[in-house]
C-alpha cells in the first residue's frame, strides 16, 4: 500500500499516512483538522540497461536489450574516458 505525506491546514502538522489510492485524505492526528496531500518526490524513472525488459524476460529479449544498449554505453564511456581506456578496461563492449 502506498504512503502519502500530508500537512494539516489548521495546525501545520506534517505526517505520513498509508492507505489506498482512492481513499480520502485522513484527518490531522494532532488536532483533527482537514489535511492536504504533499508531493515530496517524483517516482524514479529507469532508462537504459536499468529499465526492465519485462518481469519474465526470455534470454532472447535480454540479449536484444544488451545489443541495443551496449553501443550507447560504449559511446558515453569513450567520450568520458577515451578509446584506449575503454579498450583496456571494458573489452567486452567491443568496437562500435
Amino acid at each position: 500500500m502506498p504512503r502519502y505525506d500530508y500537512r494539516c491546514s489548521v495546525c501545520g502538522t506534517t505526517f505520513e499516512a498509508q492507505h489506498g489510492f482512492d481513499a480520502p485524505a485522513p484527518l490531522c492526528p494532532s488536532c483533527g483538522g482537514a489535511t492536504k496531500r504533499l508531493i515530496r518526490r517524483a517516482a524514479p524513472m529507469l532508462r537504459g540497461m536499468a529499465a526492465p525488459v519485462s518481469k519474465h524476460a526470455t534470454k532472447e529479449e535480454l540479449r536484444a536489450k544488451w545489443a541495443e544498449e551496449t553501443p550507447k554505453l560504449r559511446k558515453k564511456l569513450v567520450e568520458k574516458l577515451g578509446e584506449d581506456a575503454v579498450r583496456k578496461n571494458a573489452p567486452t563492449l567491443g568496437e562500435s
